[in-house]
C-alpha cells in the first residue's frame, strides 16, 4: 500500500524542523510541492530547500502540484467543498501515477497539518474514493506557537480561555464568551473594525523568516500603521501570511501586555 507522511515545517525557518520530521522526510523517495504560481514562488522554494538541507540520501524525486484556485461564488462551505474535491482528485491522481507501490511520497504542510490546514481532509476524501492509502501525520512548529515566541507572550491569562478563529469569522464581532483570540487567514484586515473595543493586538507576518515583522500595541493606536505596513510588505514580496493575537485589556494578572513594553521590531 502507497503510504504518504504529512510532515508540519514548521512557518520558515528550517531550524524549527523536529527530529522527527526529519527523520520522515529522510523515509519518503518522492515529494509533492504545491505550486501557487510566481506570486508564491518563496513558499515552494522553501520546501524544496527544506528537501536539500535535510534528505541525505540521494534520489529522491519531487513532483510539483498546480494548485487550482478557489471559486467564490459567493457560498463559503460550497466554494470550500467543491475545491477540496478538485484538490482530492489532483493529488489522488498523482499519488497513484507517481508513487510505486509500498513506496512512501510526503507532502510538506506550512505550520501544523491539524491547524487551519486542508491536507488532511483531502487525504481522507480520497480514501473515501477508494484509494488504497495509509498515512501518517508529523506535528510541526505552528504560526500560532512562533507569534506568541517572538511577541515574548503566554496566548492565555491566567484562568482564561484562548480561542483559535478566522478573519471571516471574526468578521461577526469579537466574542463575549472569550478573553484572548488568535485569528489566522485574515485577507480582509478584519481587526480594524473592532476599535470601538478596548483590545491589545500582537500581529506577526512572516513569522520565521528574514523578513518578519512584528507590531503589538493597543489596537487603536497602531491599527492604521499595521494595516500600512502589511499592504507594503504584501507589494514588495507579493504574498503575505500573517497572524495576530487580540486581548482584552485591563487585566492584571501578571501577563504581560504590550503598552509601554520594549518591542523587538524585525526589519523588511
Amino acid at each position: 500500500m502507497r503510504k504518504i507522511f504529512v510532515i508540519g515545517i514548521g512557518v520558515g525557518d528550517p531550524d524549527h524542523m523536529t527530529m522527527q520530521a526529519i527523520r520522515a522526510l529522510n523515509q519518503a523517495s518522492v515529494f509533492f510541492i504545491p505550486d501557487k504560481g510566481t506570486e508564491k514562488a518563496a513558499l515552494r522554494d522553501l520546501r524544496t530547500a527544506i528537501c536539500a538541507r535535510f534528505i541525505e540520501k540521494p534520489g529522491y524525486r519531487t513532483v510539483a502540484i498546480d494548485v487550482p484556485q478557489r471559486s467564490t461564488s459567493g457560498n463559503y462551505f460550497e466554494d470550500v467543498d467543491e475545491w477540496h474535491g478538485r484538490l482530492a482528485d489532483i493529488y489522488g491522481a498523482l499519488f497513484q501515477r507517481e508513487l510505486e507501490e509500498n513506496e512512501i511520497g510526503a507532502v510538506l504542510v506550512w505550520g501544523d497539518p491539524a491547524i487551519y490546514d486542508s491536507m488532511l481532509r483531502i487525504i481522507e476524501r480520497m480514501r473515501a474514493k477508494g484509494l488504497a492509502l495509509d498515512f501518517e501525520v508529523i506535528p510541526g512548529i505552528s504560526s500560532v506557537q512562533v507569534l506568541a515566541a517572538k511577541h515574548r507572550i503566554a496566548l492565555n491569562r491566567i484562568g482564561e480561555n484562548v480561542l483559535l478563529t478566522t478573519g471571516r469569522k471574526l468578521a461577526e464581532g469579537f466574542p463575549d464568551d472569550a478573553d484572548s483570540v488568535v485569528v489566522l487567514l485574515d485577507g480582509a484586515q478584519t481587526f480594524a473594525r473592532l476599535v470601538e473595543q478596548d483590545l491589545e493586538i500582537f500581529w506577526g507576518a512572516y513569522l520565521g523568516t528574514e523578513h518578519e515583522i512584528l507590531r503589538a500595541g493597543k489596537l487603536a493606536e497602531i491599527k492604521d500603521e499595521i494595516a500600512a505596513v502589511r499592504r507594503q510588505a504584501r507589494e514588495r514580496h507579493g504574498w503575505i501570511m500573517d497572524v495576530y493575537l487580540l486581548r482584552r485589556s485591563g487585566r492584571a494578572d501578571g501577563s504581560s501586555t504590550a503598552a509601554g513594553r520594549d518591542q523587538k521590531i524585525a526589519l523588511w
